[in-house]
């Protein structure tokens, strides 16, 4: 059971809840004393306790992010990694149908880390976060990744998950830059039953906060009696689907199952006892009661669409077709069918993954293999495959003959790999449903292409579960309805494997060193600062409730491709607006055609409703733009704003920003992120216009409220659009036309 306490308390040594009384310091003070504040303060350099300013000491990429990163930090007077930045090789680990290219990005990889200093782990050795919570995380540190998991709570680290431009910023020294987020305690009581795992729990977690938006932007702190009964891979599988709340980053309370995790991994020295301080304030609390947590299952198409499995499988008709109405909203022209999954009053899958940052753990393929021990996943249409989340891992699993019993069952063993979470690996047939221990099943997450008349679904389920459902035929059946062997063995970490085959070049770059590029790592196009006024052309609408990174740049077929920004564009908004694109770059022609003297007819037709349009038209940008309900939830992958860039995108209009990240991804890329009024009324349509008079001033003089024309046809109507809370340097940053022109302008 989860309940949501949504009035802040006090937290008297580290037990006793209390509202009010004598003697106690004011919430500001005593949230001070919370683990985040405590981690926060440690890493901030800004004056004001409003205002955070972070430098980090490590960062995290994958071969998805880090040519881009590096290539902008290039652009910007990169000499070398001034703090630990390991790249890991695990998203682009298959051969690209495109030749050269993954493995080219690969080539890069190393070639920079010898050049600047950094570290590098070759393809298949772990996926990202796993390496940083072998490697990497320390008590009271703080990593920024980027990824959308980045979450090493569980091991006494602050993981922040961002987009590449915020790790650009602390390569050449500059800081995250935050408001002081509020911070809601995560009280832990009782203790799991068998059967119960930690996607369960975190399934949970996620359906109580997601779309009431508790803890949007603020740290969780995991604390209570409930922690010390659970391993750390437990903790860890809860911790990294802490993302899926839309939070800001989270901590755990650390104990002797921590100290044994640094201990085992020979980094000892890397502990130490965190808890809260003697009064410490916290601005809500989720109480979770663990031994009333029950086996659960994510249905398409996103992690707090959950049930309990007994609940799912006792009336799955109903549930199923409420599934189904959701995709006809989704999918135009798609036959979408879940129902056909029900055989005599049973739901049956088509395939089983356990994978990634989160499924691929030691705990949970020896809890799955000792259920499917002695038993077979049969040879009929359901498949499953089992990742390791890294070497090391598939090193005891091995040695342990725990890989030895999910062969026998017929599970296929794969290297550490990302691709089930993005859709690049382990694609369910037509139509499929396939359950995972992955992070996500939001539409087409799993590499189907609706726009080609493919669909396929995933739900979310617990290793248990999925083990237990493999062993009874593929019908979907809950870890805590059977009977199974619960003891497991301990993980021996083999440190040799990491010291064989990763570079670590931290402190020691090679200015000599060549930079490998390959035919696809391309330079970024040339981008424009902002003029004295904007005219965007409105080129998609979309009138979906959340917008997610995964619609904005599709995973799985595009990520050979975020080495070469203008091969990337083609993918923008390919699987929820096919005809954006097009539309984008006929928008970014006119504006070139307008900077040549040649401004064209529609767009002096647009100018001359609102002013002079010759005078206009010399000092007036035009740039395409999205407008959207709530966009940007998901993945940290700036690509979804660098996009948008590259194709002449200069602004996006919604109600609100899905996460902080996102948003955080236009600013950098010098994509405006206007808001509207929650209760303005913005009717418009693509080829609509809107005008903004001294957008520029506006902007520099950290003018919040903007006021604007919308011009649809002959009708011009006002609107005021909303720019909030932008630092000193992210104003800069916008008025330059993106993060690296404002480094270049810096350095004339």
């Amino acid at each position: 059971m989860v309940e949501l306490v949504k009035n802040g308390f006090y937290l008297l040594e580290g037990q006793t809840i209390a509202k009010s009384g004598e003697g106690l310091p004011t919430p500001d003070e005593a949230r001070e004393n919370t683990i985040a504040y405590s981690i926060l303060r440690a890493h901030n350099v800004s004056d004001n306790k409003k205002k955070l300013r972070i430098k980090f000491d490590a960062l995290m990429s994958h071969d998805i992010t880090y040519v881009g990163i590096i290539q902008t930090a290039r652009a910007s007077g990169l000499e070398k990694f001034p703090i630990p930045y390991a790249m890991t090789n695990c998203h682009n680990s298959l051969c690209a149908v495109g030749g050269t290219i993954n493995e080219d990005d690969h080539v890069f990889g190393l070639s920079a880390a010898k050049k600047y200093g950094g570290i590098y782990v070759p393809a298949n050795q772990a996926v990202i976060h796993q390496y940083c919570r072998e490697a990497v995380a320390k008590c009271g540190s703080m990593i920024l990744g980027s990824d959308s998991h980045t979450r090493y709570g569980a091991f006494g680290a602050m993981g922040v998950g961002e987009g590449g431009g915020e790790l650009v910023k602390q390569i050449l020294n500059n800081t995250w830059d935050t408001d002081a987020p509020e911070v809601i305690l995560v009280w832990l009581e009782g203790e799991v039953k068998q059967g119960v795992g930690p996607h369960d729990i975190a399934i949970s977690l996620v359906k109580a906060v997601f779309e009431n938006g508790f803890v949007k932007n603020k740290i969780l702190e995991f604390a209570g009696p409930g922690v010390k009964s659970l391993p750390i891979d437990f903790r860890t599988g809860i911790d990294t689907m802490t993302t899926e709340t839309t939070c800001l980053s989270s901590i755990w309370i650390t104990d002797d199952v921590v100290k044994e995790h640094y201990d085992a991994h020979f980094r000892s020295d890397c502990y130490k006892e965190l808890k809260p301080g003697k009064v410490a304030w916290y601005d809500g609390m989720i109480k979770i009661d663990l031994s009333s947590e029950e086996a659960m299952i994510a249905l398409p198409f996103h992690p707090s669409n959950a049930y309990t499995i007994n609940e799912f499988q006792a009336n799955p008709m109903e549930i199923l077709r409420k599934v189904e109405a959701n995709a006809k909203e989704l999918f135009d022209n798609i036959d979408y069918k879940l129902t056909d999954k029900i055989k005599d009053g049973k739901v049956i899958a088509d395939q089983g993954i356990i994978a990634g940052c989160v499924g691929g753990t030691y705990e949970n393929l020896s809890i799955a293999a000792n259920i499917l021990n002695g038993q077979s996943i049969g040879n009929g249409y359901f498949t499953m495959s089992a990742y390791p989340q890294s070497m090391p891992v598939f090193m005891a699993i091995a040695r342990d003959k725990i890989a030895e019993k999910l062969m026998e069952a017929g599970v296929v063993i794969k290297p550490a790999f990302c691709g089930p979470c993005f859709g690049a690996g382990d694609v369910p047939s037509n139509n499929g449903l396939s359950i995972r221990h992955t992070t996500r099943n939001f539409p087409n997450r799993e590499g189907s292409k609706p726009n080609q008349g493919q669909i396929s679904s995933v739900a979310l389920m617990d290793a248990r579960s999925i083990a237990a459902t493999a062993a009874n035929g593929g019908v979907i059946t809950a870890a805590t309805d059977i009977k199974y062997d619960g003891k497991i063995g301990k993980y021996v970490f083999d440190k040799s494997i990491y010291e064989k085959r990763v570079y670590y070049g931290f402190g020691k770059p090679d200015t000599s060193a060549e930079l490998k590029l390959g035919p696809n790592i391309t330079d970024w196009p040339k981008m424009y600062p902002m003029q004295e006024n904007m005219l965007l052309e409105l080129a998609a609408v979309i009138p979906d409730p959340v917008t997610t990174t995964d619609e904005l740049i599709p995973s799985g077929e595009t990520s050979s491709y975020r080495s070469n920004p203008l091969k990337l564009a083609e993918f923008t908004l390919s699987r929820r607006v096919p005809e954006y694109v097009g539309i984008a770059k006929a928008i970014k022609q006119k504006d070139l055609d307008r900077r040549a003297g040649n401004t064209p007819k529609d767009i002096m037709d647009a100018l001359g409703k609102v002013g002079d349009a010759k005078d206009l038209a010399p000092k007036t940008s035009l740039g395409s733009c999205v407008v959207s309900n709530k966009p940007g939830d998901g993945s940290a992958r700036e690509q979804a704003a660098s996009c948008q860039k590259v194709l002449g995108g200069d602004a996006n209009i919604c109600y609100e920003y899905a996460t902080k990240r996102y948003r955080s991804n236009c600013i950098n890329w010098g994509v405006i992120p206007f808001t509207l009024a929650p209760d303005a009324k913005f009717e418009v349509k693509t080829g609509d216009f809107v005008f903004v008079p001294g957008a520029k001033r506006a902007i520099e003089n950290g003018q919040e409220e903007i006021p604007a024309k919308v011009i649809s046809g002959n009708k011009v109507s006002d609107i005021n659009l909303y720019v909030k809370n932008l630092t000193p340097e992210e104003k800069i940053i916008l008025s330059e036309g993106c993060l690296m022109n404002y480094y270049a302008s810096k350095k004339k």
